[in-house]
């Protein structure tokens, strides 16, 4: 009888591209608008050296114009815009498959499709945890005090301490905590939150369903799209969920330069004979939140992991609260 086997159906260029360009459309943060592929991100990924720096220009600001005259030795004075830049942090990331496995899986049916998807869909899960751990790094930061560089929390509200009904998750509470953002709350598109917190909401009916375009249903909570991810802070009977604006997040991958982004590993003795193929999958990613930079204080190896992702360190906020469409509610069932 014969087994398919990967190395049979998988060509590695053909499967590379495939992962690249689909890879994190199948995410609820890419479909939320939350996490915004990054052109600047993805065209530096494949050059030297493991960060890059994005410069922006500032806001002109709120300055009063000026009430013009029939002076003619009155002339004004003109205003400069200000500029700033955000460090992004290149990842190095690779993981692998055994052959003899998967094979057995997927004999009998379409092995192409099967083996794509198993891939791609493994790459999408290990994104959105990267995403979370980033934004967990972002908010640990902004709780730090001024003189560590942190923001006193200006982007979080924590009504945990509360009592008689009012530290648990509500609408008024997410209302409050997208209050954070001022007159700027409105940008909010996504609501992020643990699954605890989301069967919560589900059964006080505060969630509804929309069709995508393909027909199939959409989880929303007050017009935000819902994102659920047990990879959310939970400490202590404490919750974090949190209010994400279009595009916060900005995201890159492609296939390394040097190294294959898919490669298939022979190995004709193992099994007692049989072979075996080893499928390797490459990816250099670039994941940001907007308004903050890498200032990689505490990184071990060659790329930063989910952990030091989440590390309150390796963060700033390089611009004022109002430019950052992102908020934080912490909270108790």
């Amino acid at each position: 009888m014969a087994t398919t086997q990967l190395s049979d159906v998988v060509v590695p260029e053909e499967f590379t591209d495939y992962q690249v360009a689909n890879s994190v459309e199948k995410t609820a943060l890419y479909q939320s608008g939350a996490l915004a592929k990054n052109a600047a991100i993805s065209d530096q990924l494949g050059a030297g050296a493991a960060s890059f720096t994005v410069p922006f220009w500032l806001d002109l600001g709120n300055t009063e114009a000026n009430v013009v005259n029939d002076d003619p030795a009155a002339f004004s004075v003109p205003n400069k815009i200000g500029s700033g830049k955000q460090v992004v942090r290149k990842s190095y990331l690779h993981n692998s498959w055994s052959a003899m496995n998967l094979a057995s899986e997927l004999s009998g049916s379409d092995a192409v499709a099967r083996v794509k998807s198993r891939v791609l869909d493994y790459w999408n899960r290990q994104w959105q945890r990267r995403v979370i751990g980033s934004l967990r790094g972002v908010l640990a930061n902004n709780i730090e005090t001024a003189v560590t560089g942190g923001n006193d929390g200006d982007m979080v509200l924590d009504i945990s301490a509360l009592t008689g009904g009012a530290e648990k998750f509500s609408a008024s509470a997410v209302i409050d905590a997208a209050a954070t953002m001022g007159d700027r709350a409105d940008d909010l598109v996504a609501i992020a939150m643990h699954s605890a917190t989301y069967n919560t909401a589900l059964k006080a009916d505060l969630i509804q369903f929309r069709p995508d375009s393909e027909g199939k249903p959409i989880r929303t909570y007050r017009g935000l799209a819902v994102i659920v991810d047990d990879g959310m802070p939970v400490a202590a009977g404490k919750y974090t969920t949190i209010l994400l604006g279009a595009g916060v997040v900005g995201f890159g991958a492609t296939a390394p330069r040097i190294a294959a982004g898919t490669e298939i590993e022979n190995l004709p003795s193992a099994g007692n004979g049989g072979g075996q193929a080893v499928l390797h999958s490459r990816f250099n990613v670039g994941i940001h939140p907007l308004g903050f930079t890498w200032v990689e204080t505490n990184v071990v190896g060659e790329s930063p992991t989910i952990a030091e992702l989440s590390d309150a360190a390796n963060w700033k906020r390089v611009v004022e609260r109002k430019a950052v469409p992102l908020a934080y509610l912490v909270h108790k069932l």
